[in-house]
């Protein structure tokens, strides 16, 4: 029984101070949204003194020891557990704070490690991301830990709302290395709530005091006093309303500044995009302009050139037809001039072709006559049936007929029968 009760107490202990350090830390998430809205939050202001320490005792909550190789226990610090669990949040803050030179313990490193993440306002992030290492965070903590239990998502969503603060802190580490755990101060979240009953009874113990105190006394001043006090309470309960209104509309006035500066950021940037835009746009123009008048002005000289090219052609046409037409002589040319005629004569006694000019159409017969009767005056047609008139261009084609007949061999072949003559 008395373990069992033991177990029992011990169990609602750790129940207790998670649920404490829970409520706590929302608190001071609030202080701090109120404070930010009247200055800045840095080292010196007492609402982010007591977040930090509220912050670092549930980071540290069951956290377990290291164990050396002698088999003791040596305690961690929550930096291990963030530099293990947060090692691959992208862009992370790990390695630079690492590598500061003036924090060199590791409680000094995550309160760096704090500081730099609210003012990256990333602390959230770092926070949801190390949960969802389960692996890594159940080899860091015990059983009933703040970080293991379901109350952790809970914490990260609050801790989103500290995103909106705009932060300021000085990383020299003067103030960081302090060997001293945090202390909470609780002071700042206790209010007592005086109930109507209770504000009913001590208004009859004023009134009692009041008739009891002096004999001379009388209604009148009873009564003054007892309207003087409701009239306080009204005034206090008034000024309560009035203040709670008045942060409702500081927290809408943050939120609607937030609101703005985002809404002048995008449009400042839709401006620059659209400037861009209008001046490439332009530009595109300006191309389009200059490339379409070097296109007509190419179409214009290609014109010119095939007015010209056209122009030539026909001139050339013109000279090839009129030197064509002088070059072509006419009958009576051709009856008055010589004529040269390339003809390949037969010799029968040695059975050789000979190729010989004539001028003239008589030397052609004279030659003829001659070379029959040197062959034993063998009669031979006359050539001039053969070509034909002379004075028709039917006639001179037929020149190039005899050439090709049947009756004239070509030089290249050697004719063995002298007895054929040429028809």
């Amino acid at each position: 029984m008395a373990s069992l009760s033991r177990r029992r107490a011990a169990g609602r202990s750790a129940v207790v101070e998670r649920k404490n350090l829970l409520t706590v830390c929302r608190f001071s998430v609030k202080t701090l949204l109120d404070r930010s809205c009247f200055e800045t939050i840095d080292d010196s202001s007492p609402e982010f003194v007591n977040f930090v320490s509220i912050l670092e005792h549930i980071l540290s909550h069951r956290l377990k020891g290291q164990t050396t190789w002698f088999g003791y226990e040596s305690p961690r610090s929550f930096w291990d557990y963030v530099k293990a669990a947060c090692s691959k949040v992208p862009h992370n803050c790990i390695r630079s704070i690492e590598s500061m030179e003036n924090v060199r313990s590791s409680r000094a490193k995550g309160r760096a490690w704090i500081r730099v993440v609210l003012m990256e306002k990333r602390l959230s992030e770092y926070v949801s991301f190390a949960l969802k290492d389960f692996k890594t965070t159940r080899r860091f903590f015990e059983e009933g830990a703040i970080i293991l239990g379901e109350e952790a998502g809970l914490l990260a969503d609050t801790l989103i709302g500290l995103n909106t603060i705009d932060f300021s802190f000085c990383l020299k580490g003067e103030g960081l290395d302090d060997s001293c755990p945090a202390v909470i101060d609780y002071t700042p979240y206790l209010k007592f709530t005086q109930s109507a009953d209770s504000i009913s009874s001590d208004e009859e113990e004023m009134r009692t005091l009041g008739s009891s105190g002096s004999e001379s006394s009388t209604p009148d001043k009873t009564a003054t006093a007892a309207s003087i006090f409701t009239e306080q309470s009204n005034l206090v309960s008034k000024c309560k309303r009035f203040e709670q209104k008045y942060r409702m509309a500081l927290e809408q006035k943050g939120y609607l500044e937030e609101l703005v500066r985002l809404r002048e950021a995008q449009l400042s940037e839709a401006v620059s995009h659209n400037k861009a835009l209008q001046q490439s746009l332009a530009d595109t123009h300006l191309s389009h302009t200059l490339e379409k008048q070097q296109l007509e002005y190419i179409i214009v000289e290609l014109q010119n050139q095939l007015t010209v090219l056209k122009n030539n052609d026909l001139r050339s046409r013109q000279e090839l037809t009129a030197h064509l037409t002088n070059q072509w002589p006419s009958p009576d040319a051709l009856d008055a001039n010589a004529v040269a005629l390339d003809t390949l004569l037969y010799r029968k006694s040695t059975g050789q072709w000979e190729e010989k000019s004539f001028q003239s159409l008589e030397q052609l017969s004279a030659g003829m006559s001659l070379t029959s009767n040197t062959q034993g005056k063998e009669e031979t047609p006359s050539l001039r049936g053969l070509c034909g008139s002379l004075t028709s261009v039917a006639s001179y084609k037929s020149l190039a007929s005899l050439r090709s007949s049947e009756c004239l061999a070509s030089p290249a072949t050697e004719i063995s029968s002298p007895g054929v003559t040429p028809s």
